[in-house]
C-alpha cells in the first residue's frame, strides 16, 4: 500500500450530522453554520474576533489590502516577507501593488529577525511572518521588531490550527499580531474541502473584512434574514468594489465536526515526529532535522529534513512506494519574484535539500520504521536510483 504524504482523516458520522443539518435546514450558503463555526473557534483560541474565508489566500489578500487601504500605503511600498513559504503568502502583497521584500530564514525555517531587520528601511510597512510547519520560530523577536519600528504584523498562520506556546498561549494573539490567518484546507491539520479564518483584535477591522469579503455590501445576506428590521431589512448599502472571499455552511459543518479532534490529532502528530526523529539520531551527520523551538507546542503539520542527495532520494522513496514532498521551492525561484534570487542563502539552499516526510493520522510506527530505514539506506549507504 503507498504511504502518502498527507492524507486526511475525517470523523464521517460527525461530519455527516453537521452537512445534514446544513440540507434539512436548506441553507448551504454564508451564514447559520459560518457564524456557529467562527465562535466555536473564538472559543477554541481565545481571539477577538474571526471571520471564515473561502481560503487562507483569500483572507491573506484581504489582510494586505485593508492595510493597505487603512494606512495609506503606497505602489511600491515593501513588505518582508519570506521566500520559503506557499505562493499565496507572496502573491497577497505583490496583487495589492506592494513590493515583496524577501529577507532569510534560520534553523527553523521561519524568519531570521537579524535578516528582517536588516531589511527594514523607509519604504517598509509590515512583516508577513509564516509560522512554516506549525513552528512558532523566532516570532517573539519578530514581534519585538515591528513594536519597535511601529509596522504591522501579519501571520500567516496556514499552518499553525492548534499551535501554542508551552504556557498555553496562543501566538500572535493579545495584539502581537495585528491580524492572523488560518487554513482549513483539504490537507490541513483541521481539513474541511478549503476553508480559512481571518482573526484580529480590532472590531473595526474586523468590520471591514465582514464587508470586503461580501463584495463591499454593508449588510450580508444571513445578516438581512436574521435582521428584526421588519419589512426593511432587505435594504442595505455598497460601500465600495469587494470580493466575493466568504465561507460557506458546508465546509463550516466540516470544521465544527473535526475542531473537537484537533488537539487530539496534533498531539499524535508530535508522537510521529518524535518517532522519526529517534529513527534518525545515529545518522545526524548526514540527515538533518528542522528545528522545533523548546516553547513550542507545534501542531507538527510537517516533519522535514534536509539531505545532500534530495532528488535522488524523492525518487527512491518514490520507487519503494513512499510519497513525500517539498515544502517550499524558495519564491525567489520563481520568474516573478527571481530579482531577489540569491539573497536569502539559507532558504536557497533549503528549497533544494528538504524533505517532507509523511506525517497524517493514517501513519503508524511501523510506517516511520520502514520509511526511515529506506531514507536511511539511500542517504547513508549512498544508493543511487
Amino acid at each position: 500500500m503507498p504511504i502518502q504524504l498527507f492524507q486526511a482523516h475525517f470523523d464521517v458520522e460527525a461530519c455527516l450530522g453537521q452537512v445534514r443539518d446544513c440540507l434539512e435546514r436548506g441553507w448551504t450558503g454564508m451564514g447559520y453554520k459560518t457564524v456557529e463555526f467562527e465562535e466555536a473557534w473564538k472559543g477554541y483560541t481565545g481571539l477577538r474576533n474571526a471571520y471564515y474565508t473561502n481560503s487562507n489566500t483569500a483572507g491573506l489578500y484581504m489582510a494586505v489590502d485593508i492595510l493597505r487601504d487603512r494606512l495609506d500605503w503606497s505602489e511600491g511600498d515593501e513588505i518582508i516577507t519570506t521566500p520559503l513559504t506557499f505562493v499565496s503568502t507572496n502573491h497577497a502583497i505583490a496583487r495589492s501593488g506592494l513590493r515583496p521584500v524577501f529577507a532569510d530564514v534560520d534553523d527553523t525555517l521561519c524568519l531570521d529577525p537579524d535578516s528582517v531587520e536588516e531589511r527594514i528601511t523607509d519604504r517598509t510597512r509590515a512583516v508577513m511572518f509564516v509560522g512554516f510547519g506549525g513552528s512558532t520560530g523566532r516570532l517573539a523577536d519578530i514581534v519585538a521588531i515591528c513594536k519597535n519600528k511601529g509596522i504591522p504584523l501579519i501571520l500567516d498562520a496556514a499552518h499553525m490550527a492548534g499551535t501554542r506556546y508551552a504556557d498555553g498561549s496562543l501566538p500572535g494573539a493579545n495584539g502581537d499580531a495585528d491580524i492572523i490567518v488560518y487554513s482549513f484546507q483539504a490537507v490541513k491539520n483541521l481539513p474541511t474541502g478549503d476553508s480559512g479564518m481571518i482573526c484580529c483584535s480590532d472590531d473595526q477591522l474586523d468590520a471591514e473584512v465582514r464587508k470586503r469579503a461580501w463584495l463591499g455590501i454593508n449588510k450580508d445576506t444571513y445578516a438581512r434574514t436574521i435582521s428584526k428590521d421588519g419589512t426593511y431589512k432587505w435594504r442595505y448599502d455598497v460601500e465600495y468594489i469587494g470580493d466575493k472571499y466568504n465561507g460557506n455552511a458546508i465546509m463550516a459543518a466540516i470544521a465544527l465536526a473535526q475542531l473537537p479532534h484537533l488537539d487530539r490529532d496534533n498531539a499524535y502528530r508530535r508522537t510521529l515526529a518524535e518517532w522519526y526523529t529517534r529513527q534518525f539520531e545515529a545518522w545526524s551527520d548526514k540527515i538533518r532535522l528542522v528545528r522545533v523551538p523548546d516553547d513550542c507546542v507545534s501542531s507538527r503539520h510537517l516533519f522535514q529534513i534536509l539531505v545532500d542527495d534530495r532528488d535522488g532520494l524523492m525518487m527512491y522513496l518514490n520507487a519503494n512506494g513512499v510519497y513525500p514532498g517539498v515544502h517550499y521551492t524558495a519564491n525567489t525561484e520563481y520568474r516573478m519574484y527571481s530579482y531577489a534570487k540569491g539573497t536569502c542563502p539559507n532558504a536557497e539552499y533549503v528549497s533544494e535539500h528538504v524533505v517532507s516526510l509523511p506525517m497524517h493520522m493514517g501513519i503508524t510506527f511501523e510506517d516511520v520504521r520502514e520509511i526511515s530505514e529506506h531514507v536511511v539506506r539511500y542517504v547513508v549507504n549512498e544508493l543511487r536510483c
